[in-house]
């Protein structure tokens, strides 16, 4: 017997609004995080919930540009991993620094990057994934292979 049906008459042959289930709203925002997924809808019969993160939220906080040029960084062996200007990968799949084979690389080390510059792509399941700059500043390393596979949060680039 469907849920309209046990209520009957009293809601005048209208559906009851749907509650949203906490539980399976936190289990789908962790598996978002787990498996670096930017969205996740989930749906039984008519009724769906989607969850959704912003892909530029990549868990890494951005330092603030500074006013002055300065000596590069020193990277450490880790890969940028612990630099706070370290772009990580959102998920597993295999990098591409170039639109399309044969042409020029979105960026090189040493070129400025505006705030949402595309960095490279990420293959995903067949899905390109745009991986674009948190914040304005120089490429100071490119951690990523073109065409090699990247672990989710390994290091891409390093941004100063």
């Amino acid at each position: 017997m469907k849920l309209g049906e046990k209520l009957g008459g009293r809601l005048g042959g209208r559906r009851p609004p749907l509650v949203p289930d906490a539980e399976v709203i936190r289990a789908l925002a962790g598996l978002l995080c787990e498996t670096g997924l930017t969205e996740i809808e989930y749906a039984v019969g008519d009724h769906r919930i989607r969850v959704a993160r912003s892909p530029a939220g990549n868990g890494h906080a951005a330092a603030p540009p500074s006013a002055e040029p300065t000596a590069p960084a020193e990277v450490p062996a880790t890969n940028g991993a612990g630099h706070p200007g370290t772009i990580s990968s959102p998920v597993v799949g295999v990098a591409y620094l170039a639109p399309e084979p044969g042409a020029a690389p979105f960026v090189r080390i040493g070129d400025s990057v505006s705030e949402g510059a595309t960095l490279l792509i990420i293959e995903a399941m067949k899905v390109m994934n745009q991986i674009r700059a948190p914040r304005a500043g120089r490429v100071g390393q490119i951690f990523a292979e073109d065409g090699e596979p990247v672990e989710y949060g390994a290091a891409l680039m390093l941004i100063e």
